[in-house]
């Protein structure tokens, strides 16, 4: 119990592998769908950002994205498969956990949780600029995938006061096809943290630093203001921990596609 408590976080509620799947999929078990994400140049950051928020130009590579995050029913279908443990937060209903929830977000999962999960199903975590490339729907210099603004009925995030996760692609997608890239729950990605990475990470496909004692956390959620959902916003957790407000979703390398 003290150890959940530690997760309240509020808005600071936080590797880069290809690797094949593990086994076998279960055979009425279906991955999220993904979307192409077409490769490009943006400025990733914020702007007049300093230090971990510092403005510069990045390229990623074609990607492919899971259209949502991972949800409660896919995860346990893993969890079964594997033997791996059930989240820390598991059928408590106060955040939509477990069973009685297949189609919400999964939750109070750990980075190498969430990195196992991507690849037994034959993907990976995304980089931080990968996620934020995509968050961005292909506008440039925005605050949200809506533009500078951010209706409270375009996403689940604490001004909605929905209370907790819903079920995912219960919001519009952005123009990428992404849902719940604002809102619902923050996600992990592959990066370790470091407040001074931006000054010095390369142009092309950054995958961050080598090493770190945090891994970097990406988005919102329905316990983060409107301020804390803006696309650029990062924040860390340690890699071993779960949290209330943080789930993932999986990305695969566009050349590895057999279309």
């Amino acid at each position: 119990m003290m150890r959940s408590l530690i997760f309240v976080f509020f808005c600071m509620v936080t590797v880069f592998s290809q690797t094949p799947a593990s086994a076998e999929l279960p055979k009425d078990f279906r991955p999220t769908e993904e979307v192409l994400i077409p490769g490009g140049e943006f400025l990733m950051g914020k702007p007049d950002g300093k230090a971990g928020y510092l403005q510069h130009t990045v390229r990623v590579n074609s990607f492919h994205m899971d259209k949502h995050e991972v949800t409660n029913a896919q995860y346990q279908a893993f969890c079964q498969a594997t033997d791996r443990s059930l989240p820390i937060f598991w059928d408590l209903e106060r955040f939509r956990s477990g069973p009685g929830f297949p189609d919400h977000p999964v939750v109070g999962v750990s980075n190498g949780d969430a990195k196992a999960y991507a690849q037994w199903v034959g993907r990976r975590l995304p980089t931080e600029a990968e996620w934020e490339f995509a968050a961005r729907g292909g506008l440039q210099g925005k605050k949200y995938d809506t533009g500078d603004d951010l209706p409270d009925s375009n996403a689940n995030t604490k001004a909605a006061k929905l209370g907790g996760p819903v079920a995912v692609a219960s919001f519009r997608p952005n123009a990428y096809g992404l849902h719940d890239m604002v809102g619902n729950v923050r996600e992990w990605v592959s990066d370790y943290y470091s407040d001074d990475y931006f000054a010095e990470s390369p142009t092309d496909n950054p995958t961050g630093p080598e090493k770190g004692r945090q891994r970097v956390i990406k988005g919102g959620g329905w316990f983060s203001g409107s301020g804390c959902n803006r696309v650029h916003v990062r924040n860390a957790l340690a890699g071993s921990w779960g949290d209330f407000n943080v789930g993932f979703r999986c990305v695969r390398d566009a050349e590895k596609s057999n279309e």
